[in-house]
């Protein structure tokens, strides 16, 4: 007969892989993809190296998990600025606003989710969440369109351009200790977003 965990251990399995995950995210923000090694991640999580190894079978499927919740979180945020209330030219520039305070204010995490050296695995779900970051952008702009708040254009090539301007623009920042004046940079960004799709000043 097959050994069955009891509830109790899957419940305690699943809080360890939790606080893995978190550590192991809190690494990557403190050091990068590169540097966050099993050890370090095992160090960060008060366990032995090798118990990493029972819940992830690799670092890099370790690395994928911690880069789809953290990304998946900024998508959620995101997504809920430019789907909420408003009209489109609004929610764009709350949605670029939002977007750039939270990567300024976790610069370490920003950099490692946009930009810092990655192993391959990681670097498609980079793609992958970029699609989604695009999708969120052109929905909002193809709106603006329909309704006349912005002029007629293809809503994927804006998007496509605006999420790349973005991630540009806010690369150097997050990837020195330069010291930044994020309202500044904010609304030069937001600014951008609005004259790339259109939007009347």
């Amino acid at each position: 007969m097959a050994y069955r965990k009891t509830l109790a251990e899957t419940r305690r399995l699943e809080a360890a892989r939790e606080h893995l995950v978190v550590r192991a995210t809190e690494v990557v923000a403190d050091v990068g993809w590169a540097q966050a090694s099993v050890t370090a991640v095992a160090d960060a999580a008060g366990i032995a190296a090798g118990s990493v190894y029972q819940h992830f079978s690799s670092k890099s499927a370790l690395a994928v998990e911690v880069f789809r919740r953290a990304a998946q979180r900024e998508v959620d945020v995101l997504g809920e600025v430019l789907e909420g209330d408003g009209d489109p030219a609004g929610r764009l520039r709350r949605g670029v606003e939002v977007f750039a305070r939270r990567a300024l204010e976790n610069p370490g995490l920003a950099y490692a989710l946009l930009a810092a050296p990655a192993e391959p695995a990681v670097g498609a779900e980079r793609l992958a969440f970029r699609r989604r970051y695009r999708a969120l952008f052109a929905s909002v702009i193809g709106e603006g369109v329909t309704t006349g708040r912005f002029p007629g254009q293809d809503a994927e090539i804006t998007a496509a351009a605006l999420t790349g301007a973005i991630g540009e623009v806010l690369v150097h920042p997050l990837s020195t200790s330069a010291a930044q004046d994020a309202d500044l940079l904010i609304a030069g960004l937001t600014a951008v977003a609005l004259r790339c799709a259109g939007a009347a000043p």
